[in-house]
């Protein structure tokens, strides 16, 4: 697998010949400005909450590319009076076999109303199985003991927060990574804003004194999973 990313939460996941573009927030991210929003183009959009730097260009990527957008029933409704119908609504605890591999949405503690305000419904993370490894797609999320029920899914990798402030910070994602058995982490949600910005070094420290891969890529850097 190949994992790209494009800042805040948005990454790129190349899984048995399909693109899955994660919560898709480039152009009004100033730190990805030298990325072509227009030069993407995914397979499935994996929506996990409907903040605006989540899906600020979901609309527009799904309706030039044709993905299917995976997203809770409640943005999959709001989805459709945007002109989007090529949508799989899902809910928490539910799974689904795709062509790529099996999605199964999982609980996130945080908050999820859309830009215009509409009802976001739950926010989720997402577990993705393909290629025989298991990736975890925490969303944006407070630390949660739920997670503990993750320990068996044998994950291989897992993308957690690690910005503070709206989600987990460094500590909790390290206390997250111990609850679902993962060594292999991706920091994600942080530096996009000045609340969130973070001390490399000093998250990066605190990983490896955790005995944990913590991998923080450039804008636009891919990494092999």
């Amino acid at each position: 697998m190949k994992l790209t990313y494009y800042g805040q939460s948005t990454v790129e996941l190349v899984a048995d010949g399909k693109t899955l573009l994660f919560d898709p927030f480039i152009t009004p991210n100033e730190l990805a400005k030298h990325i072509d929003v227009n030069s993407l183009k995914p397979d499935y959009i994996l929506v996990s909450h409907g903040h605006g730097d989540h899906v600020a260009d979901l609309v527009s990527i799904a309706k030039r590319s044709g993905a299917k957008v995976i997203c809770i029933a409640e943005i999959a409704g709001w989805l459709g009076k945007q002109g989007i119908t090529n949508v799989h609504g899902m809910n928490i605890g539910g799974g689904f076999n795709f062509d790529f591999g099996r999605v199964k949405m999982v609980n996130a503690v945080h908050s999820s109303a859309l830009p215009d305000g509409s009802n976001g419904g739950n926010p989720a993370g997402f577990v993705i199985s393909s290629e025989g490894k298991n990736i975890y797609f925490a969303g944006d999320t407070a630390l949660t003991y739920d997670m503990k029920l993750l320990e068996d899914e044998n994950l291989d990798w897992a993308l957690l927060p690690i910005g503070d402030n709206y989600t987990m910070g460094a500590d909790d994602a390290i206390k997250a990574a111990a609850f679902i058995n993962c060594k292999n982490i991706v920091g994600v949600h942080y530096d996009s804003f000045p609340v969130i910005k973070i001390d490399k070094t000093e998250v990066e420290h605190k990983f490896i004194q955790a005995g944990l891969n913590l991998k923080l890529p450039a804008i636009g850097e891919s990494i092999a999973l």
